[in-house]
């Protein structure tokens, strides 16, 4: 039998096994997770983006194919094969990939990037043939040499000869795409870290399973009607058949606890609750609605402590995981009138992984914007910015476009209202044969300051 609890915790250490880059214990606990929810997309979705940091390529794709098999209307399943498929350089099929997860998710920017750069690989109306060299470059060892990260490279003679090999026959990146020192001189030849894909795209989202955000409310209010159709015969039988004389106060000490609530006449309504606890302290409802109390008087650290009583009870007991999942939630919304959003999304993850709702979905979502935003705020720094357009400015002078592109990314992220590098960005993107990202850019520019004649010259 599925135990959701320990699925999450599995899941949970995934995680951070990934971030902390031990990525073949990550696969192993994706692994443990797996065999008790095979039917779990987002297990599998995350042990794709292991298997790409681990450069097990064909093992990423086998269970990204699997996320789209068990969940073909979400996004991630589709951007995950994509990514799988340009770790081994299948840039055609990649692309193809990330078109079909646009279908299913057509405002995220990520995706959109995504299809742009694997377009870059490809031209010619059918975009099946490679655009250009990067290994043609006749400053390819200067470059490479100049690079901390391939400069030792370069003392091993089996990777200069496959460089030069990859200078007279592009066509043969495909048989080095297990080698990690021929994908970090790609990266460093197109400006970008490749190694950072796949972790990027797990923290990004989890984020944007928002394929169909009205047919996942159906299914989810369908699947909470059925549930509660389904135990309520039990549930009445349990109370009037089964229950001990204890049990049966207990319950009536609840109602009058419910009573005093509802008039927020909440000593009260504590005392029954306390009796309620004390004549059956199997029950985790009694502690769940003991807990409401402490939140309507803002005593949000009795109401978590009581939450997580509330858990280990339910936990002993074999409690219901609709009731576990409402002490979960509950915890999330004492943490988050706290403004303590990380734990507070915590929580909510974990009532979700109990039992979902569409409003304690709704809240998480709401959380992972505001971390975001927060997250998007902190990393502004306008000295660093100006660092890096300047050293974008001296990139865009020698003509590496490429270099020059990832500084002034870089510069806008961390100063996003300075029209300036938008401008000289666009620049770069003309260069690059790339209009209609340089057209953005022009128009984000005047946006921000409409009287930048530069910029309408452009």
């Amino acid at each position: 039998m599925t135990d959701p609890a320990k699925v999450t915790e599995l899941k949970d250490a995934g995680n951070a096994a990934l971030q902390a880059g031990k990525f073949k214990d990550a696969i192993e606990l994706y692994s443990q997770a797996i065999e008790m929810d095979k039917e779990n997309p987002a297990l599998y979705s995350n042990r794709s983006v292991a298997h790409i940091k681990a450069k097990e390529f064909e093992k990423a794709l086998t269970d990204a194919e699997k996320v789209v098999e068990l969940k073909p209307d979400w996004s991630k399943g589709y951007s995950r094969v994509g990514s799988a498929l340009s770790s081994m350089s299948r840039h055609q099929e990649a692309k193809m990939a990330f078109e079909q997860a646009l279908k299913l998710d057509p405002d995220n920017k990520q995706l959109k990037q995504a299809v742009e750069d694997e377009g870059r690989f490809l031209t010619g109306p059918a975009g099946s043939e490679p655009v250009m060299n990067p290994f043609a470059d006749p400053n390819l060892f200067q470059k490479l040499i100049a690079e901390p990260r391939t400069r030792e490279l370069m003392k091993d003679t089996d990777f200069v000869n496959a460089m030069k090999d990859l200078q007279q026959n592009p066509g043969a990146l495909g048989k080095y795409h297990n080698d990690p020192r021929i994908m970090t001189a790609l990266g460093v030849l197109l400006g970008m870290d490749l190694d950072f894909q796949g972790e990027e795209e797990l923290h990004k989202q989890d984020v944007k399973d928002t394929v169909n955000e009205m047919r996942e409310k159906r299914k989810e209010a369908e699947k909470e009607a059925a549930f509660q159709q389904k135990n309520a015969a039990n549930a009445k039988s349990k109370e009037t058949v089964e229950l001990t004389d204890d049990q049966k106060k207990a319950l009536e000490e609840k109602e009058k606890g419910n009573a005093a609530y509802k008039k927020k006449d909440f000593e009260t309504a504590i005392k029954h609750y306390d009796e309620a606890i004390r004549l059956d302290p199997t029950n985790i409802t009694f502690l769940t609605n003991k807990a409401a109390v402490y939140f309507e008087q803002s005593d949000l650290k009795s109401c978590i402590e009581t939450c997580e009583k509330a858990i280990e009870v339910g936990r002993e007991n074999r409690a219901d995981f609709k009731l576990l999942a409402k002490a979960y939630a509950r915890m999330g919304n004492a943490y988050n009138k706290q403004e303590d959003l990380e734990n507070a999304l915590t929580y909510y993850n974990k009532a979700l992984s109990e039992h979902r709702t569409p409003d304690v979905t709704s809240k998480a979502k709401e959380i992972e914007k505001k971390l975001k935003e927060r997250e998007k705020l902190a990393y502004i720094n306008p000295e660093l910015s100006l660092e890096e357009k300047t050293k974008g400015n001296k990139a865009f002078q020698e003509g590496d476009y490429p270099t020059a592109l990832k500084h002034y990314a870089e510069a806008i992220k961390r100063n996003p209202e300075d029209a300036k590098i938008y401008s000289n960005r666009a620049a770069c993107y003309t260069k690059l044969m790339e209009f209609s990202l340089a057209l953005s850019d022009c128009e984000q520019c005047i946006k921000l300051d409409p009287k930048f004649i530069k910029f309408v010259q452009k």
